[in-house]
């Protein structure tokens, strides 16, 4: 089974991730922040992930950003290393149309190829008319994917359009985990 474990401690926040690439999307989140937790929630049910995510900190982008690096973190960690097996296996590349009502996301990832970790970059295509939805900063969204594909060091591409701010950021989440359960699991014919 592919599961990690980790915890990141800092002046601003402590961050604990609990992730299991090969679960149900079960969830046990609890960021202080509802919405966030909202998202990471729908992330891990779409993608079929189990994860536990319990985080507190001084400001809410602190907590984002955090939760991005130790989440990316735990799924660089728990594909395992570039020469392993099961990380040969790994399909590697996912893709994902998410459809809200009036919203739509498109995410493409590449985790990385075989023989070798991927390379981090981030393009992230998608405008807000809003400051806030809930309680969260929209400008934190993009900052949460670009700290999330740097510390597992995947290729992201996401694309939104659509008139609801709430449906476009859940189905960029959706979009995500749907995506990256494409590209994580494994393909026996390899």
């Amino acid at each position: 089974m592919r599961t990690t474990r980790l915890k990141r401690r800092t002046k601003e926040t402590t961050i604990g991730v609990e992730l299991n690439l090969d679960g149900t999307g079960t969830t046990d989140i609890n960021t202080t922040i509802k919405f966030f937790d909202h998202m990471l929630a729908t992330f891990a049910r779409h993608g079929f992930f189990d994860l536990v995510v319990k985080a507190e900190g001084d400001l809410s982008h602190h907590v984002i950003e955090d939760t991005g690096i130790v989440l990316g973190e735990a799924f660089k960690k728990t594909l395992g290393k570039a020469e392993s097996e099961e990380r040969e296996k790994t399909v590697r590349f996912g893709s994902a149309t998410i459809p809200m009502d009036e919203s739509i996301a498109d995410c493409a990832v590449d985790i990385g190829g075989i023989g070798g970790i991927g390379r981090s970059y981030t393009v992230f295509d998608a405008d807000f008319d809003k400051e806030r939805v809930e309680d969260i900063s929209t400008e934190n969204i993009s900052h949460f994917i670009n700290s999330f594909a740097t510390h597992a060091h995947f290729t992201i591409h996401i694309s939104a359009k659509g008139e609801n701010e709430h449906h476009k950021i859940e189905a960029i989440f959706k979009a995500l985990g749907l995506a990256l359960d494409r590209a994580t699991r494994i393909e026996e014919r390899r």
